[in-house]
């Protein structure tokens, strides 16, 4: 962190953290976000068929509107995901709802899929250009709060964003929608996947992209296995490890016991030690992104050795601001080639 970007990102901390979010993303939209140089070839790969200019990418939550997603792209994220949005628009849960745990280096936010809504998300991400030539942009989706059906949102939601994401991520792991993280039990998941793979079925087939699903990491035993079995059994591509975590460890800041999901450093080691689960139950089959606490090269390394083809990050930018992901993939570089490997692909599950 350097420069301008950096006085303005200790600026933003002074204020309360949901304020200095809207501050940053209005920056963003006026161009005041930084420039990524160009990419080390040894950081491009690939996830589920879709070519990445490097595998560091932006977590949903950062641009839940669709906002700025190339304002990041040009900081030099490899690819951003957008969302989590729902077919209508909400206020989400009341305020104050995001905490900044500084002297943890984490954030607990309660923030309930506060949105514009798909209309909104759905206009600004038709403006990407065709074939989405202006980078890779994900879309993920979830349910409204009071939604009577909310397999159905999700089936909305798809439907409504065919063709103008690069992905779509199915976010059933939020524990701030009361009983979301109900739809990643067995019969609940098969239902959800299998109407989804129904409407995948009858939309056209040229605009067809890669469906990921993002997983909690407070999960039981045997749940990983279920998962795993029902996301291949539906013909997904992929699963996103993890969420933010209910538990709570040792934490020193004032804000620990807030309700509502923990990231940042101290779940560094458990969404890993969730996503390497995750990677010997697929075996192959499937494509991993790693989240979660990621704050450096070491990190995103650790995530790939793990099992990780990409990863995503969102927490780390609230204390480093957007030009992190310069430094994280500097440092990945040189780990990769440290170890000598010449792509990324010939590190994932290295561990």
């Amino acid at each position: 962190m350097s420069g301008l970007h950096g006085l303005a990102t200790r600026a933003l901390r002074a204020l309360d953290p949901e304020d200095a979010h809207g501050l940053a993303i209005a920056g963003l939209k006026a161009g005041l976000g930084p420039r990524g140089g160009k990419d080390d070839p040894i950081l491009s790969g690939a996830l589920a068929g879709i070519a990445l200019p490097n595998v560091v990418g932006l977590a949903p939550g950062f641009d839940k509107n669709a906002e700025v997603f190339a304002p990041m792209l040009r900081a030099g994220f490899g690819f951003v995901e957008c969302g989590t949005v729902t077919p209508q628009p909400q206020a989400g849960n009341a305020r104050p709802r995001l905490f900044r745990l500084s002297e943890d280096r984490a954030v607990i936010n309660r923030m309930g899929f506060n949105n514009q809504g798909l209309e909104a998300f759905a206009a600004r991400l038709g403006r990407r250009g065709p074939n989405g030539a202006s980078g890779v942009v994900g879309a993920n989706i979830g349910a409204n709060k009071d939604a009577a059906d909310r397999i159905g949102d999700y089936v909305t939601g798809l439907k409504r964003l065919w063709g103008l994401a690069s992905y779509f991520a199915i976010n059933v792991s939020s524990p701030n929608t009361p009983g979301l993280r109900a739809l990643q039990t067995k019969a609940a998941l098969d239902e959800l996947l299998g109407r989804l793979a129904e409407a995948r079925g009858s939309l056209p087939a040229a605009a067809a992209v890669p469906m990921f699903l993002k997983v909690a990491p407070d999960l039981a035993a045997g749940e990983v296995e279920a998962i795993t079995e029902t996301v291949v059994a539906h013909g997904l591509a992929g699963i996103m490890v993890s969420n933010t975590t209910v538990w709570r460890p040792s934490l020193a800041s004032r804000f620990k016991d807030q309700a509502g999901g923990l990231s940042g450093a101290p779940l560094t080691a458990l969404s890993t030690r969730v996503l390497a689960e995750f990677a010997a139950a697929a075996a192959g089959r499937l494509a991993l992104v790693g989240v979660g606490g990621i704050a450096s090269g070491a990190d995103a390394y650790a995530k790939i050795r793990a099992g990780a083809s990409a990863v995503q990050l969102y927490s780390a930018l609230v204390f480093e601001g957007p030009g992190l992901v310069t430094e994280i993939k500097r440092d990945l570089a040189a780990r990769l080639r440290a170890d000598g490997f010449a792509s990324v692909s010939a590190a994932v599950g290295a561990r």
